[in-house]
């Protein structure tokens, strides 16, 4: 069974977490939330409470053990933009994108799923 959460508007761009995704990726939610305690990138806290609430809704809404829960497919998608401007000499004016993401995060407990 397929089991889902999903963290909304972290501030921090989705490419940036894309690194910490792609690393824990495919992995058992043991082993990944080890993996996600040692990495050095700031997103790897938010991505470790999303992995931690997608298998504590698998085990307190389905009764599936979270010892055989493993990371069926994670994303992190284009959130919201907060958008700035900075001024620059001559009366010109740069603007700033502030990024934000959505990560979701489907574990599993079934061994069909993984093809």
């Amino acid at each position: 069974m397929q089991v889902r959460a999903v963290a909304k508007d972290i501030g921090i761009p989705p490419r940036k977490m894309r690194l910490v995704t792609n690393a824990v990726k495919g992995l058992r939610v043991s082993e990944a939330l080890a993996v996600l305690q040692f990495l050095p990138n700031g997103g790897a806290q938010p991505v470790s409470k999303v992995v931690a609430s997608a298998a504590a809704n698998a085990e307190n809404n389905y009764n599936l053990d979270p010892d055989n829960l493993y990371i069926l497919n994670i994303t992190a998608d284009d959130g919201f933009r907060i958008k700035r401007v900075k001024p620059r000499s001559h009366g010109r004016a740069a603007r700033i994108l502030r990024r934000y993401c959505h990560v979701t995060v489907v574990v599993s407990d079934d061994p069909a799923d993984r093809r």
